[in-house]
């Protein structure tokens, strides 16, 4: 009988309720890997502390409009088992799922796995195209749990997969299927992938280049062109751009009426 074989799922996480917007923010603008709020780590907790309570109301409301929370974990769940359910006609795999800002941690996740007496483990971005800000912050605090625990576990990691094949025609069904809404009006179609600072791009994350491998595998399947533009920007910084509203504002310019959008990633 094969080795059991662990598969934790790495996503972001997000409020479930109303009150846990605020200190979910908390937790988000605490990461520095992600955004350094002061040259000195003692600060960060602080400064996080009053951003999130500034943006809080915006995104509490954000969130009510979507029925009270982030469905993140529920959705996220769901494909925890319908994955293990597939992976169990060849072998014994247990799916467990780890939230980067809100539980379930991967602690959780390493917890079930022993309680199974798995010690090999197969970390599983479920972000398709990679990122310092995202899977590689995800995997740095699968690290930590990992050493917390004493070190047990043997971690392989997938860290993206911007061209599989599953993916891409996922994408190119919903772009053929949502052209027909428009019947025979010309469209734009438009992908929208959340920003990145620029600076992360220049200091060698993958991230852009790998959204470009995605849209190009795409087209080579629809023939259909789209244009790229990023959404959610955050702070001062520069950001990768054109923006979505600039993207907007731009094809009205040109006389365009029938937009098709697609979210193409998150970074």
């Amino acid at each position: 009988m094969s080795e059991p074989v662990g598969v934790i799922l790495l996503n972001l996480g997000g409020p479930e309720t109303l009150a846990d917007v605020e200190p979910f923010l908390v937790n988000l603008f605490s990461d520095r890997t992600i955004i350094r709020l002061s040259p000195f780590p003692f600060l960060q907790k602080f400064i996080a502390r009053r951003i999130a309570a500034k943006r809080a109301p915006k995104s509490r409301e954000a969130y009510r409009l979507i029925g009270g929370g982030s469905p993140l974990a529920r959705i996220t769940g769901e494909q925890g088992r319908a994955l293990q359910e597939a992976l169990s006609v060849d072998g014994r795999f247990l799916v467990g799922m780890a939230m980067r800002y809100w539980p379930p941690y991967a602690a959780e996740a390493l917890q079930l796995f022993a309680r199974a007496g798995i010690d090999k483990v197969v970390a599983l971005t479920l972000y398709p195209h990679y990122s310092r800000a995202t899977t590689g912050s995800s995997l740095d605090a699968l690290g930590e749990a990992v050493r917390a625990s004493g070190g047990g576990f043997q971690v392989a990691e997938v860290r993206q997969w911007p061209e599989q094949s599953d993916y891409i025609e996922c994408l190119a069904r919903i772009i053929r299927e949502g052209m027909l809404d428009f019947g025979a009006e010309s469209v734009q179609l438009v992908y929208s992938a959340h920003s990145l600072p620029v600076k992360f791009i220049a200091e060698g994350d993958p991230y852009l280049d790998q959204i470009k491998q995605t849209i190009a595998a795409v087209e080579k399947l629809t023939g259909i062109p789209g244009r790229l533009c990023f959404q959610s920007r955050s702070g001062p910084v520069q950001w990768l751009s054109p923006s979505t509203p600039e993207m907007l504002k731009t094809l009205a310019g040109e006389g365009c009426k029938n937009i098709l959008m697609v979210r193409s990633a998150s970074s």
